[in-house]
């Protein structure tokens, strides 16, 4: 296989071309512009909930506050920080393993983040069953009724 003089497309010796295994990967992740509004910014107050858990730093939290107090549009800035920590918090003790949220400046989603993104965007088109159902395959059994009512609240702020 030889690689084109970008890296970009590499061709097989059967003269079909592919995708370079880092563009291939990185097309797998949506990106930020993906979101609406709404969704970045609940993005970016997961991130810097996630940062603050996986670090312990009181920053952290205090950068979600100010996010938050300084976004446009948002008439209850604590409330929603502590619907986006609540759903967090669910998140971390309903599944086998913690949720993987990227840095609050990269623009890539990480697959638990698209799916996050995917279940505030199903809760705000109002489709309760629809709802359940994803939230059943992203959190364990036991915490599917506490998870849908944290993404309902958080999606309604």
């Amino acid at each position: 296989m030889t690689p084109d003089i970008c890296g970009a497309v590499a061709t097989s010796e059967a003269g079909a071309a592919r995708l370079c295994p880092l563009r291939a990967a990185l097309a797998a992740h949506p990106c930020i512009e993906s979101c609406d509004e709404f969704c970045r910014v609940a993005l970016s107050l997961f991130r810097f909930i996630g940062a603050a858990y996986t670090t312990g730093a009181s920053d952290c939290w205090e950068a979600a506050y100010r996010f938050a107090d300084e976004t446009p549009g948002i008439s209850d800035s604590p409330l929603l920080v502590a619907r986006a920590a609540a759903l967090v918090r669910i998140l971390r003790s309903g599944r086998p393993c913690e949720p993987c949220f990227m840095p609050p400046s990269c623009r890539r989603l990480s697959k638990d983040e698209a799916e996050l993104m995917q279940l505030l965007t199903v809760a705000r088109r109002n489709r309760p069953g629809e709802l359940e159902s994803i939230v059943g395959q992203f959190v364990g059994s036991g915490k599917v009724a506490a998870a849908t009512r944290a993404v309902n609240a958080l999606a309604l702020c």
